[in-house]
């Protein structure tokens, strides 16, 4: 057995019992199947041979009860797999999305949501019945199968001649199908995967592409996916369907043959017609269990093509792990920073940062600036591990952020950035997610240090008011502050803020300011902006270029020093450099 497919018939183990339980109702069906041809054998002799009306009706009597019992373990033992069957795909569905979002920020980089979206959806559909149904199926049919063959043997040996020469070549046939398969199976889930991610992509971005007027153009984009999809799907139905037609023909023409064989055998006095009768209904049976095998193969090659897909996010390992043991962050955490000598590069062509040392004491505001691409996001993303350095080391209070737990350490901080990421739930939800045990006064409180309350008691259900997808029945203003409120709730000793008040308008970015000074006081902070009316007032500031640190000081020094700094503060403040001071009011648009 292919390892795809032992690791997916794992997945029932747990179930094992129930399974056990639903395998044993139906090989007692099966059992009863079995000897319904051998009471229609007898009831038949009985009326043609020995015209005896009493074993008839007693016969007759004997099978109703069989039926009936035969319902009832059919309904026993279908609960039984279908409740096995739910709890599988429930458990693999919660598996794969545990296993996702601990993933690292890398992956995500890498991937398609729609593709992920289309794993944890459609894959796992797929592999259902492989791992419930169709494993019982499989014992059962196996079962009927070799008991119908031994009857029918113990029937008549030379008629059994006729089915017997059928087996090998469906077997055979089944060999050559299933391969072939299991690779249209595999690119069936890929070419879908693709379809979901470009389907994805449009719904989130929908405002660009009304926007543009690209409803056409997307729904073009679409249908050329799922065209690509039904095309594939359509390559492996014709192979499965021409498969079962093959097998069902060559059995149909057995049937024949034992139709006449058997004719002559009765006609001869070596076969009663009751036996001829029960002797065909093995046939069907064995016809059946051959055609179910082949069809049961088929099944396991497209289930184990999609759960390829499925065991190689599963074996995906985090590039960003904890290390054995890793003890957590020592509280209460102080917020003193260090980044010395850092060295980090997304891949092997540039280096993002090289080679940066500075270091930010306990309720420090450091800011970061300069051109775009200079690094400064990406010394963020470094902070709370989102990736881990190449070179060099960063310290949290003397703990190396390697060294501690990743939960510990991103339980030290609180992010808001300038794509303010909210969900599909209400305001109160929202703000609770920076601190998920939150009292309602708490979460209220929050609101109204980061000026959000007045707007939200506004909205139509206040607090309990749905936000819509990622905020987007509120304005920029109204979601910034909604993330600040978040991050004051968690309450962390270290802030990242990443363009935080960028593209807003003058009143919304006062607003946000405001509330930005309450959030930053006592905490160490770290501010990356363009705007640079938004930094003036740091306590440092971190100038980068290219990934390397060129200047360092507070503004008025780094304006006296007519670097890079000044530069662009005299391009953002449309003010000559000698003139560029720590001005005491700071425009609210620096753009």
């Amino acid at each position: 057995m292919p390892t795809t497919l032992r690791r997916l018939l794992a997945l029932a183990r747990p179930y094992r019992l129930r399974l056990l339980g639903a395998v044993a109702l139906t090989l007692v069906q099966a059992g009863i199947w079995l000897a319904v041809p051998l009471g229609l054998k007898n009831l038949l002799d009985a009326v043609f041979q020995q015209a005896d009306g009493g074993q008839l009706n007693a016969i007759a009597a004997g099978l109703v009860g069989l039926f009936l019992v035969q319902s009832l373990l059919g309904f026993a033992g279908g609960y039984l797999l279908e409740w096995s069957g739910e709890r599988v795909v429930t458990d693999l569905r919660q598996r794969l999305y545990r296993h996702l979002v601990n993933l690292d920020l890398g992956f995500f980089s890498e991937q398609r949501t729609g593709d992920l979206t289309s794993r944890l959806t459609n894959d796992v559909a797929s592999v259902r019945s492989a791992v419930t149904s169709a494993l019982v199926e499989l014992v059962v049919q196996t079962v009927t199968l070799v008991g119908s063959v031994a009857l029918m043997v113990s029937l008549n040996p030379r008629l059994s001649v006729a089915v017997f020469a059928v087996v090998p070549l469906a077997a055979l046939l089944a060999r050559f199908a299933g391969g072939r398969v299991r690779k249209l199976s595999r690119q069936v889930q890929d070419a879908l995967a693709g379809a979901t991610a470009v389907a994805e992509e449009a719904l989130v971005a929908i405002r660009v592409v009304k926007a543009f007027g690209r409803e056409t153009y997307e729904a073009d984009r679409y249908t050329g996916e799922t065209e690509r999809v039904f095309g594939i799907a359509r390559h492996a139905l014709v192979l499965t369907n021409a498969f079962w037609t093959l097998v069902g023909l060559v059995f149909l023409l057995a049937l024949v043959s034992i139709f006449w064989f058997g004719g002559r055998e009765v006609l001869a006095g070596r076969l009663t017609a009751g036996a001829l009768v029960a002797f065909i209904f093995y046939a069907f049976n064995i016809a059946r269990g051959v055609g179910g095998l082949s069809r049961l193969y088929t099944t396991f090659a497209s289930a184990s093509g999609a759960s390829g897909r499925l065991f190689e996010l599963l074996d995906t390992e985090p590039a960003v792990q904890d290390a054995p043991g890793a003890p957590m962050l020592a509280a209460p955490v102080y917020g003193a920073v260090t980044f010395g000598d850092v060295t980090f590069a997304y891949d092997d062509e540039r280096k993002v940062l090289d080679g940066v040392t500075f270091a930010a004491q306990p309720g420090e505001t450091v800011a970061l600036v300069g051109p775009s691409g200079a690094g400064k996001s990406t010394l963020l993303a470094l902070l709370p591990r989102f990736y881990d350095v190449d070179a060099g080391t960063i310290t949290v209070d003397g703990f190396d952020v390697r060294s501690v737990t990743q939960h510990s350490l991103r339980a030290a901080m609180a992010t808001v950035a300038q794509d303010v990421q909210l969900f599909a739930t209400t305001v109160r939800e929202n703000i609770r997610y920076g601190r998920l045990d939150a009292t309602d006064a708490e979460v209220e409180e929050a609101a109204r240090s980061a000026n959000a309350d007045a707007f939200i008691r506004a909205l139509p259900g206040g607090y309990d008011a749905e936000v819509g997808e990622r905020g987007v029945r509120l304005s920029g203003g109204e979601r910034q502050r909604l993330a600040i409120a978040r991050a004051l709730l968690r309450d962390a000793p270290i802030l990242l803020l990443d363009e935080a008040t960028s593209a807003l308008d003058a009143t919304s970015e006062r607003l946000v300011q405001d509330a930005l000074d309450r959030l930053m006081q006592g905490r160490t902070t770290f501010v990356v902006a363009h705007r640079l009316a938004t930094v003036v007032r740091a306590d440092r500031i971190v100038v980068l270029d290219h990934g390397r640190i060129v200047e360092t000081g507070t503004h008025a020094e780094l304006v006296a020093q007519g670097g890079l700094y000044a530069e662009l503060a005299a391009l953002q403040f449309h003010t000559p450099s000698a003139d560029l001071g720590l001005p005491e009011t700071v425009p609210p648009s620096a753009s």
